[in-house]
């Protein structure tokens, strides 16, 4: 029986794509606790996944061009932890503007609001922290509503330029543009009219 646990653990991490992050709570459907953990050290024993923290394993990518294997995305890890610990989170400060590519400043800290625990997390010279907001800034919002609002936040009211809306408006795709007027009419009144302008939902 146990056979048939271990491959189907392994036959899920073998489909998913390299620089994929796991934790133990992905492969609660197949098996019991103490049998995920025995079959994700196995596996990192065997070099098929990397621990990157307790209970955190990435499935790791090589880069043949660097001859060496890729870092793991902070992002990846920062998802997985939620997905473990049931937390909503939204990237924030320049970690926003990072993943929508507006700034390519490298952050010290990658930051994410939650409405989990105030956390931080540390590997090699990477650091994640979450923290804690209301539950109305994240609930209920898709992840790219929340990376919006999160970005416009830390650009401040008057630095939100004509340029800066239409290149946010470019990085949405029409279905998250109906997404951000639908989800967004909580957010501060400055933020949802930038967002009307950003997703042709008011004038320019």
């Amino acid at each position: 029986m146990a056979k048939g646990f271990s491959k189907q653990i392994q036959d899920r991490i073998s489909n998913a794509n390299y620089g994929a992050v796991f934790v133990n709570s992905d492969f609660v459907d197949i098996a019991e606790p103490e049998t995920i953990r025995r079959n994700l050290n196995r596996l990192t024993q065997a070099g098929i996944l990397r621990r990157i923290l307790k209970g955190v394993y990435e499935k790791p990518k090589y880069s043949k061009l660097l001859d060496e294997y890729v870092a793991v995305s902070p992002d990846a890890v920062a998802k997985a932890l939620a997905r473990s610990y049931h937390w909503t989170i939204a990237p924030c400060g320049n970690t926003a503007l990072n993943l929508l590519g507006i700034s390519t400043q490298v952050t010290a800290v990658w930051s994410y609001i939650s409405d989990g625990p105030y956390k931080t997390y540390e590997w090699n010279s990477t650091k994640l922290e979450f923290k804690h907001r209301t539950n109305k800034e994240i609930t209920g919002l898709s992840y790219m509503t929340s990376l919006v609002i999160q970005a416009l936040k830390t650009f401040g009211k008057s630095n939100v330029t004509p340029g800066i809306i239409q290149t946010l408006s470019e990085k949405l795709s029409d279905d998250e543009k109906q997404s951000c007027l639908k989800e967004a009419t909580e957010a501060t009144d400055w933020v949802y009219d930038t967002i009307r302008k950003m997703c042709g939902g008011g004038t320019q």
